[in-house]
Protein backbone atom coordinates (compact mmCIF):
# COMPACT_ATOMS: atom_id res chain seq x y z
CA UNK A 1 0.00 0.00 0.00
CA UNK A 2 1.74 3.45 -0.96
CA UNK A 3 1.51 6.66 1.26
CA UNK A 4 -0.03 9.36 0.56
CA UNK A 5 2.55 12.03 -0.87
CA UNK A 6 4.18 15.09 1.44
CA UNK A 7 5.32 18.01 -0.06
CA UNK A 8 6.20 21.10 1.27
CA UNK A 9 4.94 24.63 -0.62
CA UNK A 10 7.73 26.69 -1.73
CA UNK A 11 6.75 30.02 -0.52
CA UNK A 12 7.71 31.55 2.46
CA UNK A 13 4.99 30.85 5.01
CA UNK A 14 4.96 34.44 6.04
CA UNK A 15 3.06 34.93 2.70
CA UNK A 16 0.50 32.20 3.36
CA UNK A 17 0.39 29.52 1.07
CA UNK A 18 0.34 29.34 -2.58
CA UNK A 19 -2.87 27.66 -2.20
CA UNK A 20 -5.11 28.26 0.46
CA UNK A 21 -7.34 24.90 0.89
CA UNK A 22 -10.68 25.59 2.77
CA UNK A 23 -11.48 23.52 5.96
CA UNK A 24 -13.39 21.59 3.71
CA UNK A 25 -10.19 20.52 1.77
CA UNK A 26 -8.75 21.42 -1.25
CA UNK A 27 -11.36 19.99 -3.54
CA UNK A 28 -14.45 21.66 -1.35
CA UNK A 29 -16.35 23.31 -4.14
CA UNK A 30 -16.91 26.92 -5.07
CA UNK A 31 -20.40 28.42 -5.27
CA UNK A 32 -19.54 29.48 -8.32
CA UNK A 33 -21.33 28.02 -11.72
CA UNK A 34 -18.51 26.79 -13.60
CA UNK A 35 -18.82 26.01 -17.56
CA UNK A 36 -15.86 23.77 -18.56
CA UNK A 37 -17.44 22.76 -22.12
CA UNK A 38 -15.52 25.94 -23.75
CA UNK A 39 -12.49 25.10 -25.55
CA UNK A 40 -12.96 21.56 -24.90
CA UNK A 41 -16.23 19.03 -23.55
CA UNK A 42 -15.26 17.81 -20.07
CA UNK A 43 -15.14 14.61 -21.16
CA UNK A 44 -11.93 15.91 -23.24
CA UNK A 45 -9.84 17.70 -21.05
CA UNK A 46 -6.12 17.23 -21.18
CA UNK A 47 -3.21 19.21 -20.46
CA UNK A 48 -2.22 21.85 -23.44
CA UNK A 49 0.82 23.03 -24.87
CA UNK A 50 1.70 25.72 -26.46
CA UNK A 51 -0.13 26.64 -29.54
CA UNK A 52 1.86 26.27 -33.36
CA UNK A 53 2.93 29.51 -34.99
CA UNK A 54 1.53 31.58 -31.50
CA UNK A 55 4.34 34.47 -30.17
CA UNK A 56 4.57 36.69 -27.01
CA UNK A 57 4.28 40.55 -27.74
CA UNK A 58 6.79 42.66 -27.95
CA UNK A 59 5.74 44.81 -25.32
CA UNK A 60 4.03 43.71 -21.99
CA UNK A 61 2.75 45.88 -19.25
CA UNK A 62 2.44 44.64 -15.53
CA UNK A 63 0.24 46.82 -13.52
CA UNK A 64 0.08 46.12 -9.84
CA UNK A 65 -1.14 48.32 -6.88
CA UNK A 66 0.18 48.34 -2.86
CA UNK A 67 -1.70 49.70 0.16
CA UNK A 68 -0.44 50.41 3.56
CA UNK A 69 -2.54 51.13 6.88
CA UNK A 70 -0.67 54.25 7.92
CA UNK A 71 -2.77 54.69 11.46
CA UNK A 72 -6.49 53.94 12.81
CA UNK A 73 -8.27 56.79 14.18
CA UNK A 74 -11.59 57.15 16.21
CA UNK A 75 -13.79 60.42 15.95
CA UNK A 76 -16.07 62.09 18.76
CA UNK A 77 -19.37 63.09 17.11
CA UNK A 78 -21.42 65.80 18.64
CA UNK A 79 -23.92 63.52 20.09
CA UNK A 80 -21.14 61.27 22.35
CA UNK A 81 -21.13 58.28 19.09
CA UNK A 82 -17.60 57.12 18.31
CA UNK A 83 -16.62 56.08 14.18
CA UNK A 84 -13.76 53.99 13.64
CA UNK A 85 -11.36 55.00 10.56
CA UNK A 86 -8.11 54.01 8.76
CA UNK A 87 -5.64 56.56 7.19
CA UNK A 88 -4.85 54.43 4.53
CA UNK A 89 -1.93 55.52 1.97
CA UNK A 90 -2.01 53.25 -1.54
CA UNK A 91 -0.31 53.39 -5.16
CA UNK A 92 -0.58 51.67 -8.19
CA UNK A 93 1.86 51.60 -11.19
CA UNK A 94 2.92 49.98 -14.34
CA UNK A 95 5.78 48.05 -15.25
CA UNK A 96 6.81 47.98 -19.36
CA UNK A 97 8.47 45.09 -20.74
CA UNK A 98 9.86 45.47 -24.30
CA UNK A 99 10.81 41.99 -25.12
CA UNK A 100 12.48 42.38 -27.74
CA UNK A 101 15.30 44.41 -26.47
CA UNK A 102 14.79 42.49 -23.15
CA UNK A 103 14.02 45.57 -20.76
CA UNK A 104 11.79 46.42 -18.06
CA UNK A 105 11.47 50.30 -17.02
CA UNK A 106 8.37 52.06 -14.67
CA UNK A 107 5.94 53.61 -17.04
CA UNK A 108 4.16 55.06 -14.36
CA UNK A 109 3.14 55.15 -10.87
CA UNK A 110 0.31 56.96 -8.81
CA UNK A 111 0.14 57.75 -5.32
CA UNK A 112 -3.37 58.68 -2.85
CA UNK A 113 -4.29 58.41 0.37
CA UNK A 114 -7.59 58.85 1.90
CA UNK A 115 -9.72 58.62 5.44
CA UNK A 116 -11.70 55.85 5.20
CA UNK A 117 -14.83 56.43 7.90
CA UNK A 118 -18.46 55.99 8.31
CA UNK A 119 -18.33 59.43 10.03
CA UNK A 120 -20.79 61.93 8.89
CA UNK A 121 -18.90 64.44 10.63
CA UNK A 122 -15.16 63.45 9.59
CA UNK A 123 -13.43 66.03 6.99
CA UNK A 124 -9.78 66.04 5.37
CA UNK A 125 -6.79 65.50 7.45
CA UNK A 126 -3.36 67.23 6.63
CA UNK A 127 -0.58 65.39 8.53
CA UNK A 128 2.42 67.39 7.59
CA UNK A 129 2.95 68.33 4.34
CA UNK A 130 0.63 64.94 3.48
CA UNK A 131 -3.47 65.13 3.17
CA UNK A 132 -6.06 62.17 3.47
CA UNK A 133 -9.26 62.96 2.12
CA UNK A 134 -12.18 61.91 3.25
CA UNK A 135 -13.47 58.92 1.57
CA UNK A 136 -17.02 58.64 3.78
CA UNK A 137 -17.97 54.17 3.68
CA UNK A 138 -21.42 52.94 3.67
CA UNK A 139 -22.92 50.98 6.81
CA UNK A 140 -22.07 51.12 10.33
CA UNK A 141 -18.59 51.52 9.49
CA UNK A 142 -17.00 48.51 11.43
CA UNK A 143 -13.17 48.61 12.07
CA UNK A 144 -13.03 44.96 10.60
CA UNK A 145 -14.50 46.39 7.25
CA UNK A 146 -12.34 49.28 6.36
CA UNK A 147 -9.42 47.79 5.11
CA UNK A 148 -11.55 46.37 2.17
CA UNK A 149 -12.85 49.82 1.43
CA UNK A 150 -9.51 50.64 -0.02
CA UNK A 151 -9.72 48.45 -2.76
CA UNK A 152 -12.48 50.10 -4.70
CA UNK A 153 -10.14 53.12 -4.75
CA UNK A 154 -7.10 51.44 -5.65
CA UNK A 155 -8.82 49.92 -8.24
CA UNK A 156 -9.55 52.55 -9.71
CA UNK A 157 -5.99 54.02 -9.67
CA UNK A 158 -4.39 51.08 -11.28
CA UNK A 159 -7.10 51.87 -13.95
CA UNK A 160 -5.98 55.07 -14.47
CA UNK A 161 -2.16 54.70 -14.36
CA UNK A 162 -2.94 51.36 -16.99
CA UNK A 163 -4.87 53.87 -19.62
CA UNK A 164 -2.09 56.40 -19.12
CA UNK A 165 0.87 54.07 -20.09
CA UNK A 166 -1.10 51.71 -22.96
CA UNK A 167 -0.69 51.87 -26.60
CA UNK A 168 -1.94 49.46 -29.50
CA UNK A 169 -1.16 46.07 -29.41
CA UNK A 170 0.41 45.42 -25.89
CA UNK A 171 -0.70 42.78 -23.20
CA UNK A 172 -1.92 44.25 -20.30
CA UNK A 173 -1.78 41.75 -16.94
CA UNK A 174 -3.23 43.35 -13.88
CA UNK A 175 -2.06 41.37 -10.85
CA UNK A 176 -5.13 39.60 -8.74
CA UNK A 177 -8.99 39.52 -10.41
CA UNK A 178 -9.87 41.57 -13.44
CA UNK A 179 -13.08 43.05 -10.71
CA UNK A 180 -13.72 46.85 -12.12
CA UNK A 181 -10.58 46.40 -15.06
CA UNK A 182 -12.79 43.76 -17.50
CA UNK A 183 -13.48 46.80 -20.01
CA UNK A 184 -9.73 47.19 -20.63
CA UNK A 185 -8.52 45.41 -24.15
CA UNK A 186 -6.03 42.46 -24.40
CA UNK A 187 -6.27 41.95 -20.58
CA UNK A 188 -5.21 39.71 -17.95
CA UNK A 189 -5.90 39.02 -15.07
CA UNK A 190 -3.34 37.21 -13.24
CA UNK A 191 -4.10 35.50 -9.84
CA UNK A 192 -1.03 33.69 -7.97
CA UNK A 193 -2.81 32.27 -4.79
CA UNK A 194 -5.58 30.29 -5.15
CA UNK A 195 -8.04 30.26 -2.69
CA UNK A 196 -10.89 28.44 -4.13
CA UNK A 197 -11.55 25.05 -5.97
CA UNK A 198 -13.81 26.03 -8.84
CA UNK A 199 -13.21 22.66 -10.54
CA UNK A 200 -14.45 18.82 -10.23
CA UNK A 201 -12.26 16.23 -8.65
CA UNK A 202 -11.72 15.28 -12.00
CA UNK A 203 -11.15 17.96 -14.04
CA UNK A 204 -8.83 19.35 -11.10
CA UNK A 205 -6.66 16.24 -11.40
CA UNK A 206 -5.92 17.48 -14.86
CA UNK A 207 -4.57 20.91 -13.46
CA UNK A 208 -2.36 19.73 -10.63
CA UNK A 209 -1.38 17.07 -13.57
CA UNK A 210 0.22 20.00 -15.64
CA UNK A 211 3.95 19.94 -16.61
CA UNK A 212 5.58 23.27 -16.61
CA UNK A 213 4.63 25.64 -19.26
CA UNK A 214 1.03 23.67 -19.95
CA UNK A 215 -2.05 25.20 -19.46
CA UNK A 216 -5.72 23.73 -19.16
CA UNK A 217 -8.47 24.09 -21.24
CA UNK A 218 -10.53 27.72 -21.07
CA UNK A 219 -13.90 27.15 -19.10
CA UNK A 220 -16.45 29.77 -18.17
CA UNK A 221 -16.25 31.09 -14.54
CA UNK A 222 -19.02 32.64 -12.22
CA UNK A 223 -21.65 32.50 -15.04
CA UNK A 224 -24.20 35.08 -13.98
CA UNK A 225 -22.12 37.13 -11.63
CA UNK A 226 -20.36 40.49 -11.45
CA UNK A 227 -17.09 39.03 -11.17
CA UNK A 228 -17.46 35.74 -14.01
CA UNK A 229 -14.61 35.63 -16.34
CA UNK A 230 -13.62 33.26 -19.19
CA UNK A 231 -10.47 31.30 -16.70
CA UNK A 232 -7.92 28.43 -17.00
CA UNK A 233 -5.04 27.47 -15.08
CA UNK A 234 -1.25 26.93 -16.20
CA UNK A 235 2.06 26.11 -14.76
CA UNK A 236 4.98 28.24 -14.69
CA UNK A 237 8.45 27.19 -14.22
CA UNK A 238 9.36 25.03 -11.24
CA UNK A 239 10.99 22.51 -9.44
CA UNK A 240 8.10 20.14 -8.96
CA UNK A 241 6.80 19.59 -5.41
CA UNK A 242 3.35 19.88 -4.02
CA UNK A 243 0.10 19.10 -6.40
CA UNK A 244 -0.21 23.03 -6.92
CA UNK A 245 2.72 24.40 -6.75
CA UNK A 246 3.64 26.82 -9.76
CA UNK A 247 0.06 26.98 -10.62
CA UNK A 248 -1.53 30.48 -11.30
CA UNK A 249 -5.22 31.12 -12.90
CA UNK A 250 -5.62 33.49 -15.41
CA UNK A 251 -8.56 35.22 -16.75
CA UNK A 252 -10.06 37.75 -19.02
CA UNK A 253 -13.26 39.39 -19.73
CA UNK A 254 -16.20 37.93 -20.37
CA UNK A 255 -17.49 40.37 -22.96
CA UNK A 256 -14.93 38.34 -25.48
CA UNK A 257 -16.33 35.48 -27.45
CA UNK A 258 -14.91 32.12 -26.89
CA UNK A 259 -12.62 32.10 -29.47
CA UNK A 260 -10.67 35.52 -27.98
CA UNK A 261 -10.16 33.87 -25.05
CA UNK A 262 -8.76 31.10 -26.50
CA UNK A 263 -6.15 33.14 -27.97
CA UNK A 264 -5.53 35.23 -25.06
CA UNK A 265 -5.11 31.65 -23.06
CA UNK A 266 -2.41 30.92 -25.97
CA UNK A 267 -0.90 33.94 -25.63
CA UNK A 268 -0.24 34.02 -22.31
CA UNK A 269 1.16 30.47 -21.76
CA UNK A 270 3.96 31.89 -24.19
CA UNK A 271 4.42 35.02 -22.53
CA UNK A 272 3.93 34.76 -18.94
CA UNK A 273 6.61 32.22 -17.96
CA UNK A 274 9.19 34.46 -18.83
CA UNK A 275 8.61 36.65 -15.97
CA UNK A 276 8.57 33.85 -13.27
CA UNK A 277 10.93 34.00 -9.95
CA UNK A 278 13.05 31.73 -8.49
CA UNK A 279 12.98 30.82 -5.36
CA UNK A 280 16.52 32.19 -4.38
CA UNK A 281 15.11 35.68 -4.75
CA UNK A 282 11.46 35.77 -3.72
CA UNK A 283 9.79 33.73 -0.96
CA UNK A 284 6.57 33.92 -3.63
CA UNK A 285 8.32 31.94 -6.71
CA UNK A 286 7.75 31.56 -8.98
CA UNK A 287 4.21 33.00 -8.94
CA UNK A 288 5.16 36.07 -8.03
CA UNK A 289 6.24 37.63 -11.58
CA UNK A 290 9.76 39.26 -11.15
CA UNK A 291 8.84 42.85 -13.07
CA UNK A 292 5.95 42.97 -10.03
CA UNK A 293 7.82 42.11 -7.33
CA UNK A 294 9.97 45.01 -8.65
CA UNK A 295 7.10 46.75 -9.04
CA UNK A 296 5.77 46.30 -5.28
CA UNK A 297 9.06 47.40 -3.80
CA UNK A 298 9.19 50.62 -5.84
CA UNK A 299 5.64 51.50 -4.97
CA UNK A 300 5.90 50.60 -1.17
CA UNK A 301 9.00 53.08 -1.39
CA UNK A 302 6.71 55.74 -3.11
CA UNK A 303 4.15 55.30 -0.06
CA UNK A 304 6.28 57.49 2.10
CA UNK A 305 7.84 56.28 6.08
CA UNK A 306 5.01 55.43 7.97
CA UNK A 307 6.57 55.67 11.09
CA UNK A 308 6.84 59.46 10.02
CA UNK A 309 3.12 59.46 8.45
CA UNK A 310 1.93 58.10 11.95
CA UNK A 311 3.41 60.52 13.77
CA UNK A 312 2.45 63.04 11.87
CA UNK A 313 -1.33 61.72 12.07
CA UNK A 314 -0.67 61.62 15.89
CA UNK A 315 -0.07 65.62 16.27
CA UNK A 316 -2.81 66.50 13.13
CA UNK A 317 -4.98 64.66 16.29
CA UNK A 318 -3.58 66.16 18.65
CA UNK A 319 -4.13 69.69 17.37
CA UNK A 320 -7.55 69.02 16.24
CA UNK A 321 -8.37 68.20 19.94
Amino acid sequence: MSRPGFFVDAWDPAYGASFEASALGPAAPSSGQVDPDVELPAADWRALGPAVGVRSPEVVLLVDGVRRIDASVWTAEADGVSYPGIAASYAAGVVRCDLGRGVAELAGARVARGLFTASPSAGDVVAGSVRYPVRRVGGSGELSKLPAAVQGPLTALEVEVSDAARVDGDLLVVDGPLRARRQLPRTLGYVKTQHSQYLDARLAAVVTGLTPGQRCPVFRLGIGTAWGSWSWYLRLPVTRGAPWAGIVRVECSPDLTPAEAVALADLSLVTLPRFASTPYKDPRAPQNLIPIAGLERRLRSLLGDARLLHRALSASARRAR
